[in-house]
């Protein structure tokens, strides 16, 4: 088990039987830009004003870089880290968000993302963020370069001291929700719904997140097809086909639309994304038009039904809004902290916009059974009574994941080297 677990902020609901409670918003990162004295007409009565003082440090511009692998419009990934910073603006209107999007190989070759924070910092940003598994030395290079800005890598685990690629750079830190319940809810929601029992998932690139991803969703999907279906866990065929990036980079990847095509027109008749953009959402509609009888569950907006609502099982939402607020609020105080923040759920109301790093919104292909039945396998996870991550688990190759009996560390979790038995897909 983990020396420090708090500083994890992974909750053993993921790891034991037993209800945790844990703050979501934790301190974040540490440190040592202190904003300036802000330039304010006081009278001395005001300057002697907490109150006052308050107010006239909560008006001063803060700014914020954001740094997006994707579009800030992907209907997906990179939209989700921009609505986080709108609603930062919302709470705090003071703070002024520079972004810089597409920042990738495909739209913006031969630029880093180091580059960019350069830039951004120049134009006085106080606060980076990386949004991409892919920028995670691009946010080691730009917090050793600025040691007096904050830094956030939106996935990494440089700042997770437990972890294998612990880093001791003060200013970084990384936030991650714990998107693995999220994808446990939508592997039953999709259990639940597949008349086939073919369940198809269109994966990013290869590596621990992904595959840990995909895991949970088939474990989620495992789970509902046995306890809710009551059916033979070898009659569910889970197939994961990586693309091979968060999205089509053409030449480069498999073309994300023909994988989806390839799924509808196989026979699965629920397909997930994995990836940034909507088209298992998009096919999806033209598979339906044509007459198929199929569903897909798009991923980490909230709006995702939106792009074909009638067919749509859900969208596990991925809410960064408190987190960068917590993150923003300290940066401005000075008391950022270089942590590694793996958020929850608020098993109390998992959809709060407020307190809720893991959400799931149901669409309009649950019908009111599936429905309960969803909320029911989601009770389980917060209460503990349901723990997925408790072995006998094989990886696909027979070795263990879990002995009987034995439930997962985080770091078992995180660092998943291999997919789980019983989906079809390389795991490398």
């Amino acid at each position: 088990m983990l020396s420090n677990p708090t500083m994890l902020c992974f909750p053993p609901s993921l790891t034991s039987g037993r209800p945790w409670t844990l703050a979501v918003l934790a301190s974040l990162l540490l440190s040592a830009c202190t904003p300036s004295t802000p330039t304010v007409t006081e009278s001395p009565a005001a300057t002697n004003n907490p109150m006052a003082t308050e107010t006239a440090q909560r008006e001063k511009p803060f700014t914020v870089g954001l740094i997006m692998v994707g579009p800030k419009n992907d209907a997906g990934w990179s939209e989700a880290h921009f609505r986080g910073m709108e609603y930062v603006k919302t709470k705090k209107p003071e703070v002024v968000v520079e972004y810089v999007d597409k920042v990738n190989p495909s739209d913006r070759p031969n630029v880093k993302g180091s580059q960019v924070a350069d830039d951004l910092i120049a134009k006085g940003a106080k606060l980076i963020i990386f949004n991409s598994d892919d920028f995670k030395d691009d946010a080691l290079e730009t917090a050793q370069k600025h040691p007096d800005v904050a830094v956030i890598h939106a996935s990494g685990d440089y700042a997770w001291k437990e972890g294998k690629n612990y880093k001791n750079q003060p200013n970084l830190g990384n936030i991650m929700p714990q998107m693995e319940y999220g994808r446990m809810i939508a592997g039953c929601a999709a259990a639940l719904t597949t008349e086939t029992g073919k369940i198809g998932f269109l994966g990013p690139l290869i590596n621990d997140e992904t595959r840990r991803l995909v895991s949970a969703a088939y474990l989620g999907a495992n789970y509902c097809w046995r306890n809710y279906r009551n059916k033979n866990p070898e009659d569910l065929n889970f197939k994961v086909t990586w693309i091979g990036f968060w999205f089509n980079i053409p030449g480069v990847t498999l073309d994300p639309t023909k994988v989806a095509d390839d799924f509808y027109n196989r026979g699965y008749d629920v397909v997930m994304s994995g990836i940034d953009t909507p088209e298992v959402a998009v096919e999806g509609k033209k598979a339906a038009a044509a007459g198929k009888a199929v569903k897909f569950l798009h991923y980490t907006t909230p709006t995702g039904c939106n792009l074909a609502p009638e067919i749509c099982v859900g969208v596990p939402v991925y809410n960064w809004g408190p987190l960068y607020l917590k993150a923003t609020t300290d940066a401005q105080a000075g008391n950022f902290k270089g942590e590694f923040i793996w958020a929850p759920p608020d098993w109390n109301d998992i959809n709060n916009p407020d307190t809720s790093a893991v959400g799931f919104v149901m669409g309009d292909a649950l019908n009111a059974q599936q429905r309960q039945s969803l909320k029911t396998f989601i009770k389980g996870l917060g209460d503990g009574s349901i723990n997925l991550y408790q072995g006998p688990l094989q990886f696909q190759d027979g070795t263990p994941f879990l002995a009987a009996g034995e439930t997962a560390t985080p770091v078992q979790i995180w660092y998943m080297p291999q997919l789980l038995q019983g989906i079809e897909g390389p795991s490398q």
